[in-house]
């Protein structure tokens, strides 16, 4: 079995209000040839199809006509799309009976059938383009761990998710006689993954250990991670396929789809397949310097023709100049390049009390909030908390231990 894995599109994203639309055609047309020339078996989109679960009817549009291409490029080929935690997984299986007449599968949501839920509407056989069956695919939606389906009264909320896995594969190991490759899809972070680009600050992040999959699979087909990377306490054979396209500026490394293949063994044998992106996101320059050394490299580097998205990465001494931004935009004016943000560096000069004192959790129960505000604003902005912000986290704190005595 040929499997072609891919997730993370989110079709529809914006950067600063700027329109994707035209990278993420040409990412479907590439990932259409990519199609017409592996000629896999099945392609399987972990999920995160768009970028909000409300996609406008431009970015709904541009994922029917590239399922369709795909498809014609590779009639034979199954297609299997799971929901990402960015998709609604309700919509994303509005058109799922017409889905199935171009041999797309669409997994959105769990549902049940006369109280039992229904695991054949997650588990796909593949058949090759004589109609031989090759594999497998279990595909599972994106899910918290605490609402994945309950399948035995005796299951605690922490067993849910490894449970509802592990019923998967055992119900294809029973089905799969002749022992054929089989996929797993999920999306979700897994314990121990590359998370560069993604801001675990926001949202918070649940990880899952590998040994929560189960047993049973060939080939775990990750998605919500986008920095390709197979995970190292897998035997290489769980892996994220990343995004296709860079969705922020931190995720500066190159973007791909993955090809697997399976030996006798059923060990999958991993390719990447590149994607270009027509409009690169720049951080310019890759070092934070001072402000006019960057704006002369923004005019001196960028010639007028080059499409691009640019970051400046500037080192802050005291503050950056208020007129900054129209400085930038002003140089890229006659340009095609387009001005985005700028990411400011402060440079921090501690003193040799500061790099003594080092807070433990034990410290911080017992130190003033304040205190641990002002060290942390002179920190990061190399200068001290202003009387106007001092005044205000007084007053924030005053409310709080009020309305807890309360």
């Amino acid at each position: 079995m040929k499997v072609l894995h891919t997730s993370d599109w989110h079709l529809g994203h914006t950067l600063y209000d700027y329109d994707r639309s035209a990278e993420q055609k040409h990412f479907l047309h590439q990932l259409c040839e990519i199609v017409k020339q592996e000629k896999p078996d099945v392609m399987v989109v972990s999920g995160d199809i768009y970028h909000n679960p409300t996609p406008s009817a431009a970015a709904q549009k541009m994922y029917t006509d590239g399922l369709l291409h795909i498809h014609k490029a590779n009639p034979s080929m199954s297609i299997v799309v799971t929901a990402g935690n960015h998709d609604s997984s309700s919509k994303l299986e509005v058109n799922t009976r017409l889905w199935d007449v171009v041999n797309v599968k669409v997994i959105g949501t769990f549902e049940k059938i006369d109280d039992q839920f229904n695991l054949d509407k997650h588990i796909v056989e593949v058949t090759d383009s004589s109609d031989k069956l090759v594999g497998y695919v279990v595909a599972v939606p994106h899910s918290y761990p605490n609402n994945f389906p309950v399948l035995r009264e005796d299951t605690t909320r922490e067993l849910r998710q490894k449970h509802f896995f592990q019923t998967l594969l055992s119900e294809v190991e029973v089905r799969n006689t002749d022992k054929l490759p089989v996929v797993l899809m999920a999306h979700l972070s897994a314990t121990g993954c590359d998370m560069t680009g993604h801001d675990e600050t926001v949202g918070g992040i649940e990880y899952v250990d590998v040994q929560e999959f189960g047993d049973g699979y060939s080939y775990l087909a990750l998605g919500h991670i986008h920095c390709p990377q197979t995970l190292k306490n897998s035997d290489g054979k769980a892996r994220y396929s990343g995004s296709p396209i860079p969705v922020s500026f931190d995720e500066n490394y190159p973007h791909s789809v993955t090809l697997v293949t399976f030996d006798q063994d059923k060990v999958p044998q991993i390719e990447m397949r590149n994607i270009e992106n027509i409009k690169p996101l720049l951080t310019i320059p890759r070092e934070p310097k001072e402000l006019e050394e960057v704006l002369q490299q923004l005019e001196h580097d960028i010639s007028d023709d080059e499409e691009a998205y640019i970051r400046l990465n500037v080192l802050v001494k005291d503050y950056l100049a208020p007129d900054t931004k129209e400085r930038a935009s002003e140089i890229l004016k006659n340009k095609k390049a387009k001005f985005c943000t700028i990411k400011q560096n402060f440079e921090t000069k501690l003193s040799a009390d500061d790099n003594q004192k080092k807070f433990t959790l034990e410290d911080i129960k017992k130190v003033d909030p304040i205190e641990i505000a002002q060290r942390f604003y002179q920190h990061k902005y190399n200068t001290e908390m202003d009387n106007e912000l001092l005044d205000c986290m007084k007053q924030v704190i005053q409310q709080i231990n009020m309305e807890e005595q309360a």
